[in-house]
């Protein structure tokens, strides 16, 4: 095996694949190793050297020398499995270099290809090594395609066989540092430090600057002119909302900040229990709190403190509650009950967790008063939780009672509203076959103009009859759709019984004639009284009382009251 050779295998791995030198000088004694136990045998004392500086291979068979002619032939089958033995372990120090590699970058910046997304999960190309960019680390309402750029972090970093996985993360807190420190030069050049951050990806972020140059306006270098820096960072995180606050050492003033854009009357700091009070006004609750909380919630992360925001008012009936509970607790006396509720207790369950040698420092008791105190008060306090929950689950259970009893109203409902329909459709149809047969009868009438008089009556009575029976259908058809309506078809129908008695009292013969009203009009109630028994016109009984000859005679641009009547 050529010496020269060998150096310039180990060095090209080295240099592609990242990979130390002495494990590839390892790999290949162990692909030599296998190669002649292949074939002396695996019972044998096989030793495979190869030096480091000159690249000569040596072997010992049971403490002898191999011969170099019988090391370079070893056959094909015993080549073929040297070469498996070194990819394999050319592999597995590929992946340890990758896992040592990323596993130093952690929680930095990285930037990548995606290449493909499978169920949700969007597939990165790094360049070295594809990353999973899974779905619980995008952030919401964010959608990704193929061949897009993406920025994240890396997230985690673990082995998977001859593999190494990587997660990224767009919704970690740290991302939104790492973008200050590149798209703020001096965030990256330590003038402007970012002392503290919260975050709920998608929505929110509040982040706490501090500045060493006094002359420097770390809030104002951050937003830039205009807000062209900050407004960068929004755009990639789609859209997303960042308060950048001030930073103080003192609570006081590092609270309020936090809490903006809300203004805070006081702050009162409760050490014990690691409470911050805040007040404000009525008209800043709101805001103070924040959309579902959210703004409380990131102060209160940003500063580490457990905030809750009340008014005065609200405070002072707190107050007052905790006093007179905890006044009935043994061995706790008002003064004393008055001096944990200035300290931030004002629940059973805040009392559960005091030490006792605070409870000893304020109140002056005993180790077995302080005990028994705290084991009311974990009793009081569990007590509490299951009032809650009890008070929980009957409003649930009356939530899904309310939702039962509205579902199995509508599907009683529904039935009717099918059959009303049904019924609306039918007479809607009967309707339409009326009026079909009302026209028919007026094309029959005219074209037997030359019949007698009594030949004239009947035919004017068939049609009267059919219109009021359109007349009925319709208005049942109205009384489903308006009431309105209902009325109007009413009038009509009264109209066209009152034409039809006067067309059976008088006599064919004497030629007297409604006076014919334009389709659109309809005659009220006072005006049929006014008539005194004369025939009033209607839309559908005017047709039914003319007689043949009066039809022949109507002029040709005249309106077919009939057909209007029908209609209608």
């Amino acid at each position: 095996m050529n010496s020269t050779e060998v150096l310039r295998i180990v060095d090209a791995i080295h240099r592609d694949k990242n990979i130390d030198k002495e494990i590839v000088f390892e790999g290949i004694e162990q692909a030599i190793l296998s190669a002649a136990r292949k074939n002396y045998g695996e019972e044998r004392d096989i030793l495979v050297t190869v030096d480091r500086e000159s690249g000569e291979v040596s072997a010992k068979l049971d403490g002898e020398d191999i011969p170099q002619e019988e090391l370079d032939m070893l056959g094909r089958i015993a080549a073929q499995t040297a070469k498996q033995v070194m990819i394999q372990k050319i592999r597995e120090a590929e992946r340890d270099s990758l896992f040592d590699e990323f596993t130093a970058v952690r929680t930095e910046l990285v930037t990548g290809t995606i290449t493909r997304i499978d169920h949700g999960v969007a597939i990165v190309n790094l360049g070295k090594v594809e990353a999973l960019l899974p779905r619980s680390e995008q952030i919401p309402g964010e959608a990704h395609r193929v061949n897009e750029r993406v920025r994240a972090i890396v997230l985690e970093v673990r082995k998977a066989g001859s593999r190494v996985k990587v997660i990224l993360s767009r919704t970690h807190p740290e991302l939104v540092r790492r973008l200050f420190e590149v798209e703020i030069p001096e965030v990256a050049e330590r003038v402007i430090e970012v002392r503290s951050l919260a975050r709920e990806a998608g929505y929110r972020s509040k982040v706490a600057v501090s500045c060493y140059d006094n002359n420097i306006d770390a809030v104002g270098a951050c937003v830039g002119v205009r807000g062209s820096r900050i407004r960068s960072i929004v755009d990639e995180l789609a859209g997303e909302r960042i308060d950048i606050v001030r930073w103080n050492d003192s609570l006081q003033v590092l609270i309020p900040n936090a809490l903006q854009p809300a203004e805070v009357e006081d702050v009162i700091l409760c050490p014990m229990l690691g409470r911050v009070i805040v007040l404000v006004k009525e008209d800043q609750l709101s805001l103070a709190i924040g959309k579902k909380g959210q703004n409380v919630r990131l102060a209160s992360k940003l500063v580490g403190w457990d905030i809750e925001v009340m008014t005065r008012e609200e405070l002072d009936e707190q107050l007052e509650r905790s006093v007179g509970a905890f006044s009935t607790v043994p061995h706790i006396t008002e003064e004393l009950a008055e001096m944990l509720v200035s300290q931030g207790f004002f629940s059973f369950d805040d009392l559960s967790v005091i030490e006792p040698d605070q409870l000893q420092e304020l109140g002056g008791l005993t180790a077995e008063q302080c005990d028994e105190i705290v084991a009311h008060a974990d009793v009081e306090s569990l007590r509490e939780e299951e009032e809650a929950e009890r008070k929980k689950a009957e409003a649930r259970a009356a939530r899904i009672a309310a939702e039962a009893a509205a579902a199995e109203a509508a599907k009683q409902q529904t039935p009717e509203e099918s059959e009303s329909t049904a019924e609306a459709g039918d007479a809607t149809s009967e309707a339409q076959a009326t009026s079909e047969e009302v026209s028919e009868s007026s094309t029959v009438a005219e074209a037997e103009h030359g019949e007698s008089d009594a030949g004239s009556d009947v035919a004017g009575e068939e049609p009267a009859v059919e219109a009021r029976e359109t007349d009925a259908v319709t208005a049942d058809q109205d009384a489903t759709e308006d009431k309105q309506e209902v009325a109007v078809s009413e009038s009509a129908t009264a109209t066209a019984e009152t034409a039809v008695e006067v067309a059976g009292d008088e006599s064919a013969a004497d030629g007297s004639a409604a006076e014919d009203t334009p389709p659109e009009s309809v005659p009220e109630e006072d005006e049929i009284e006014a008539t005194d028994g004369s025939a009033l016109a209607t839309e559908g009984a005017a047709e039914s009382d003319e007689t043949p000859d009066e039809q022949a005679v109507k002029p040709a641009g005249a309106p077919d009251v009939t057909s209007a009547g029908g209609a209608n």
